[in-house]
């Protein structure tokens, strides 16, 4: 610890020291190098020496001396220098850093500190100065000079203009300021009339260059002031020449000036030129110009004798010369069918308008008639219009018509119409390919028979199709087999193209092309709907692309579907299709379908269509349905065959015995003779116990009962106020006509349950029989006796009852005489 406090004791010390000595730790090191401005990618060379004596606080101390290019650490190399110095040597074998610092540090007890530092610079020497050239203003005969610079050199670099006389040594005429590349020389440093030598001198550290010298004489360079126009006149008597007067500027007045005259339409991109036209005449005439057209005129100068800088163009100045009746042929094209009331013609002509050069001015309108001019007499005049097109009504068999246009000055060259008839030979070979985005070129075969012209039209292709007067064009030259189509031809626009061949007695039947300037993807795909759906296809349709939208030739549909766990399945379908069934589906999945529009340039997909599979086909659906049909129908059937065949009734449901009229009753099972009844009491209460139940039927033989139906049949009964009893009897009645009727009665009776309160006794009855039931029957029998069976009317009854039916023994329960009456 006392150790650390010493040490950082001494360091305030030494940096105090460094602080008050005057040149600080810079006094006591020198860094030297061969060279502060090197060229870019050369080798350098510095040195560094630390003197002891001048370092304070380092007499003593061994030194280590280490370097840094700006923030990049070097390493030298370190010796013993003469007089107690020390010397690091440094060599960097390729500068290639424009500017940097070079910083020798002193390392001493763990810490650094500068003591020197070099600054180098590294570039190229100056490029040489190309493109000189100097103008002289007249106002001041001041010599602007410009010229371009070259490469930069990355060194501070000095431009200066040179400039000598024939006799006179070299100058500096003027420096460039502001980095500009350009400068201008005095009056009183040039020599008029008089060849002067110019120059560019570009110096540097590096190096010096110098431009290509010019020698010119100032007066060839100078820019001369531009003409003034006057007047402009047509010459009448010359038809297409006019003459022009000017004036020169008054600084070009002594000197023999040469100048050119330009002029053009409003219509045209450029100029027509004329040249060699003496200035110091002041007036020239020039022909070739249009009639009644507008032009645009400007003029300039130079010095005849010199090849200098021509003169700005003068203030530009209109002129329309004048008219002259049209002249030329026009191109028609027409149209004539059988009138639809009447025996005439109707007719649609076309025209257009008469080119720039044949129309002599500005038309004011065409004329149209049956027949032709001649010398004082008008002819009939169907149209007279201001526009390109006339439909008109003429007589039957009517072959020609005639079209005229006509101006202020007059009225123009007849064109005779032949109206012939589509009955020629058609074109072959018909094609159309692009020319630009705006034109298309259309090829065809040339004939064998001669074609005095050839009739192009054209029309856009929209879901709206409208006519165009203006879609077609005549193409005069009877041998071509190519024409170019402009007017109206938009890029992405389906074009039908007819070409008539025109003979000299008939017409050519048309043919027809379709071609695009320019084509591109669909603006947009067609919308998917699903048409119907299975659980492995799916039929899809769609709506065409409007014509206004393919946006070129569709060249086919893509079909795109995919789940969530395979891939993208797609199919190409062909572009005149509509629908498209996927095939190879699973079964109850989700699909995602959609539809790309392809056309030569491109495509464009459609919307997602989500469709899911059924779990079963229509067919398998109907075969189902139709299957629980027919099982349902036969169920039905079953039914109604089980309600009407008594056989198949007997056979399900079999008919329960009548008792009355089985043959139990003649017997009597030996148990129930030895076994007695174990009726349980009744102030013993207990379980329910059921009687035994006896069939009685009646002896073959037997008298029937007495044949009055309200008095039912007497059934003998015992007493039903006991519990444990009960009775049962069976006994077929008879009606007069001696047909039996089975009659079926049945009584339970039983006690409850041990522990309660026995109430009455409940009866239970049923019969299936539609008697009515016998609840008191008379006489009846006392408990002990055997059950009687009254019979009313005189024939009487069996006497020995038991012996007859053995069953009703069965009946005699012990306890009777304890039953209630």
């Amino acid at each position: 610890m006392a150790r650390r406090s010493a040490g950082m004791l001494f360091l305030l010390q030494l940096s105090l020291l460094l602080l008050l000595h005057p040149s600080g730790t810079m006094g006591c090191a020198l860094v030297a190098v061969d060279s502060p401005i090197v060229p870019l990618g050369s080798a350098v060379t510095a040195s560094c020496t630390i003197q002891s004596k001048l370092c304070r606080g380092l007499e003593q101390e061994k030194v280590r001396i280490t370097w840094m290019l700006d923030n990049e650490p070097m390493a030298g190399m370190q010796s013993q220098g003469p007089g107690d110095t020390e010397v690091s040597n440094l060599t960097l074998p390729q500068f290639n850093r424009t500017q940097a610092k070079l910083w020798c540090w002193v390392e001493w007890n763990g810490t650094k500190q500068r003591v020197g530092m070099a600054e180098i610079r590294a570039g190229y020497p100056p490029s040489k100065p190309f493109n000189l050239s100097c103008i002289l203003n007249l106002s001041d005969y001041g010599l602007t000079c410009q010229w371009e610079p070259g490469t930069n050199s990355h060194l501070p670099t000095s431009i200066a203009l040179k400039c000598a006389g024939s006799r006179a040594p070299a100058v500096t005429g003027c420096t460039p300021q502001g980095g500009r590349s350009r400068c201008t020389v005095p009056r009183r440093l040039l020599q008029l009339y008089r060849h002067m030598e110019i120059w560019v001198s570009a110096t540097n550290a590096l190096g010096t260059a110098e431009s290509e010298h010019l020698c010119i004489d100032p007066m060839d360079v100078a820019k001369l002031d531009p003409p003034a126009l006057r007047s402009i006149q047509s010459i009448p008597f010359q038809t297409d020449c006019i003459a022009l007067t000017w004036e020169v500027a008054r600084s070009n007045a002594h000197m023999e000036l040469q100048c050119e005259l330009r002029y053009r339409t409003p219509q045209d991109t450029a100029w027509a030129l004329v040249t060699n036209i003496i200035g110091h005449a002041g007036t020239a005439q020039c022909c070739g110009f249009l009639f009644g057209t507008q032009y645009r005129f400007q003029m300039r100068c130079r010095r005849s004798l010199a090849r200098g800088y021509w003169s700005e163009w003068s203030p530009g100045r209109n002129y329309t010369t004048h008219e002259k009746a049209p002249t030329g042929k026009l191109d028609v094209w027409w149209s004539a069918r059988p009138a639809r009331v009447g025996k005439g013609l109707e007719v649609q002509l076309c025209w257009k308008a008469p080119r720039r050069q044949e129309a002599n001015g500005r038309v004011l309108g065409y004329h149209v008639t049956l027949s032709p001019r001649r010398r004082g007499r008008d002819p009939p005049m169907v149209c007279n219009t201001t526009h390109t097109h006339c439909n008109f009504s003429a007589p039957a068999g009517t072959r020609r018509v005639y079209l005229s246009a006509y101006n202020a000055a007059g009225e123009g060259a007849v064109t005779e119409v032949v109206l012939l008839e589509r009955k020629g030979q058609p074109l072959a070979g018909l094609r159309a390919v692009p020319g630009g985005e705006h034109s298309l070129w259309v090829h065809w075969e040339p004939l064998r028979v001669p074609v005095a012209a050839y009739i192009l039209e054209w029309q856009r292709v929209s879901s709206e199709p409208s006519r165009c007067s203006a879609c077609w064009q005549m193409e005069r030259d009877g041998a071509a087999t190519t024409a170019l189509i402009q007017d109206g031809i938009e890029p992405f626009q389906q074009y039908n193209i007819s070409v008539y061949p025109l003979y000299k007695d008939a017409m050519g039947v048309p043919v027809h092309a379709v071609a695009y300037s320019k084509q591109k993807a669909p603006s947009y795909a067609p919308k998917l709907h699903l048409k119907s759906i299975s659980k492995s296809s799916a039929e899809l349709c769609w709506e065409p692309v409007p014509v206004e939208m393919q946006n070129g030739f569709i060249t086919g549909y893509t079909i795109f579907w995919a789940n969530s766990t395979t891939d993208v399945s797609s199919s190409t379908v062909n572009p005149s299709l509509s629908s498209f069934i996927i095939q190879g589906l699973k079964p109850s999945t989700l699909y995602k379908v959609h539809i790309m529009a392809s056309t030569a340039a491109g495509g464009t997909n459609g919307t997602s269509l989500t469709l899911v599979t059924t779990v079963l086909d229509d067919a398998e659906i109907q075969f189902l349905f139709l299957t629980l049909g027919l099982v349902f129908v036969l169920l039905i059937l079953l039914l109604i065959c089980f309600q009407k065949n008594r056989r198949v009734k007997q056979q399900l449901w079999p008919s329960v015995p009548d008792p009355a009229n089985s043959s139990l009753g003649k017997w009597v099972p030996a148990e129930l003779q030895q076994e007695p009844l174990q009726v349980p009491g009744v102030k013993e209460p207990g379980l329910a116990t059921i009687s035994t139940v006896t069939v009685l039927e009646r002896a073959v033989g037997k008298p029937p009962c007495a044949a009055e139906p309200s008095i039912p049949c007497t059934v003998p009964q015992e007493d039903w106020g006991s519990p444990g009893r009960g009775w049962s009897a069976a006994e077929p009645c008879r009606d007069p006509g001696g047909t039996a009727e089975p009659v079926q009665y049945a009584r339970v009776m039983g006690s409850g349950y041990k522990g309660q309160q026995h109430g009455p006794p409940r009866l239970y009855l049923r019969s299936s029989s539609t008697q009515p039931l016998l609840l008191d029957p008379s006489p009846s029998p006392l408990p002990y006796e055997n059950l009687w069976l009254g019979c009313p009317g005189d024939a009487g009854c069996p006497e020995e009852l038991p012996a007859t039916f053995p069953l009703l023994q069965g009946l005699r329960i012990g306890g009777a005489e304890e039953l209630p009456d």
